[in-house]
């Protein structure tokens, strides 16, 4: 009977199993943690379904695994798709399934780690400066030819500023070097950077820049992706030569560069052109401006004896005789037709002049004819003109005299 009651008693209390399940769903699911969790770990296993994506995940240790899903209309969101063997970070909420008795991760987000996540931000970060037009060939400027000052931002304590300085005395040694240092590692690395190259656009004498770091492990080389960095050297007015790292870690700095040598020994030769160089060219030019010399006083020389006997074969002696013997025809011609002119004027004055002897009134008063001339001087020629007792002037061929009208007759005509 006591038996009885024990059992009795105790299932009076005791939860189904649904209504347990229940009860740990509504712990779990209600704990504001669970709701929006973050969670690393490895993808030990992943499977497409028409829903979505499932998968486990799994501690490094491989002690712990947890089923994540993610259902299909999150799909397109997600920055990375989980795929096997890859250590991810997701955000989800932890959800239980009474049917089954377990729980899972329903996620929503599912992001790289470590070295996944640094090349993730990598990409994202040159696919929109990409598009700005940053990294564009057309953008690169030329490198002058014979720089006069070379500018260096590195740090004074890295072996590529050791490795710059052997190498420009090698190379072109007493070239100006202008030196802005800059901590090329770690968080404060990207401001300090860009702080140098601003020192070297405002000092204003170096016509090239070159960015050097050396070797290293790629993740010391994370403050030349920084944007900071890239942009201040993308808008550097200064050409700039980056030697950052070995051909494997091209980096966006080296993209947004003039010119990416990689090694700070490549850089320096890149930028500057050996000593050597400059002399050889040097002497190639003074060859060639001497024989561009000797060819024209060449030429010259056979122009001038070209000319000489031209002048040979056009007897210049004999064209100016031949012109004088022209020069006197012309000029007796001119002397002829001169005396034809005097000639005919003197003849035309001649018969002008006896016209005028013809026509002189006092030659008509020397052949007997007298000149009547009125009080007022004016000729007379006709009695109707005059009246009775006025007074005539007669003018005779030696001598005048004055008359009187008595009377007056008309002509034949009867006028």
């Amino acid at each position: 009977m006591d038996a009885f009651a024990a059992n009795f008693s105790i299932a009076s209390f005791a939860l189904s199993v649904a209504g347990l399940t229940e009860y740990i769903k509504a712990v779990l699911e209600e704990d504001s943690t669970l709701r929006q969790v973050w969670v690393v770990g490895e993808v030990s296993s992943a499977k497409s379904h028409s829903s979505g994506l499932f998968f486990t995940l799994q501690d490094e240790a491989g002690t712990a695994t947890i089923n994540c899903v993610v259902w299909r209309s999150q799909l397109p969101k997600l920055a990375n798709l989980p795929e096997v063997g890859a250590q991810i970070t997701v955000l989800g909420s932890v959800r239980v399934y009474p049917q089954r008795s377990n729980y899972q991760l329903t996620v929503w987000q599912v992001l790289p780690t470590g070295d996944g996540l640094r090349a993730m931000r990598y990409r994202q970060l040159r696919q929109r400066l990409t598009a700005e037009g940053l990294f564009d060939p057309e953008c690169k400027r030329p490198l002058p030819r014979h720089p006069k000052t070379l500018a260096v931002v590195t740090s004074p304590q890295a072996a590529a500023w050791g490795d710059i300085q052997r190498t420009l005395g090698e190379h072109h040694p007493g070239l100006p070097v202008i030196f802005s240092p800059a901590t090329v590692q770690g968080d404060q690395a990207p401001a300090s950077i860009v702080r140098a190259v601003q020192r070297v656009v405002a000092d204003g004498r170096a016509d090239v820049l070159l960015l050097s770091r050396g070797g290293g492990a790629t993740e010391d080389l994370d403050c030349f992706n920084d944007e900071r960095v890239v942009r201040a050297v993308a808008t550097c007015p200064i050409p700039v030569v980056t030697g950052i790292g070995h051909q494997r870690d091209e980096s966006l700095t080296d993209l947004a560069a003039d010119v990416c040598a990689h090694t700070p020994t490549a850089a320096v030769v890149a930028a500057v052109p050996a000593l050597e160089t400059w002399l050889a060219e040097h002497q190639e030019r003074v060859h060639q401006a001497t024989l561009l010399m000797q060819e024209a006083l060449y030429e010259a020389d056979l122009r001038r004896k070209s000319l000489r006997q031209r002048l040979q074969r056009l007897r210049l002696d004999r064209q100016i005789h031949q012109e004088q013997a022209h020069l006197q025809q012309l000029q007796q011609r001119l002397i002829q037709a001169v005396q034809v002119r005097l000639r005919q004027a003197e003849e035309r004055c001649t018969a002008l002049g006896e016209q005028l002897t013809t026509l002189d009134p006092e030659s008509v008063l020397r052949r007997g004819y007298a000149l009547v001339r009125a009080e007022g001087g004016e000729v007379v020629t006709q009695t109707s003109a005059l009246s009775l007792g006025q007074s005539l002037t007669i003018q005779l061929t030696q001598g005048r005299l004055t008359a009187q009208i008595t009377a007056l007759d008309a002509d034949d005509s009867g006028s």
